[in-house]
């Protein structure tokens, strides 16, 4: 039977608890439509890296970046109230700009198969 890392069951708890706070819990209007992407947490359970990807323009993502940093003690303290964890890790929101290099890219093969 494979046995996945303790970290990698946290992380899987802390995308679905992100994310529904996201999305039901902050009221920030910085903050637009946000999507958590994936989540990286050190082994030590100490810091968790939050991909997100967020719809509209570069001003409403930086924006909305800036939202999320600033409910980092809010978001925290619902963590720590909603999940059974000794340490809450610290969170660190990064842009996924995953979703934008596969739009690049398909445009490029589109391009290409169109010649």
């Amino acid at each position: 039977m494979f046995r996945y890392k303790r970290s990698q069951r946290v992380q899987e708890l802390l995308l679905e608890e992100i994310s529904k706070l996201i999305q039901h819990g902050l009221k920030d209007p910085r903050i637009g439509f946000v999507t958590v992407t994936r989540i990286e947490l050190s082994d030590n359970l100490k810091n968790a890296r939050v991909f997100v990807s967020i719809m509209g323009s570069e001003e409403e993502k930086e924006n909305s970046i800036k939202g999320l940093n600033s409910a980092k003690g809010y978001l925290r303290s619902c963590l720590g109230k909603n999940l059974y964890l000794k340490h809450i890790p610290e969170l660190h929101f990064k842009l996924d700009e995953t979703a934008d290099h596969v739009e690049k890219i398909t445009k490029i093969i589109g391009e290409w198969n169109h010649e």
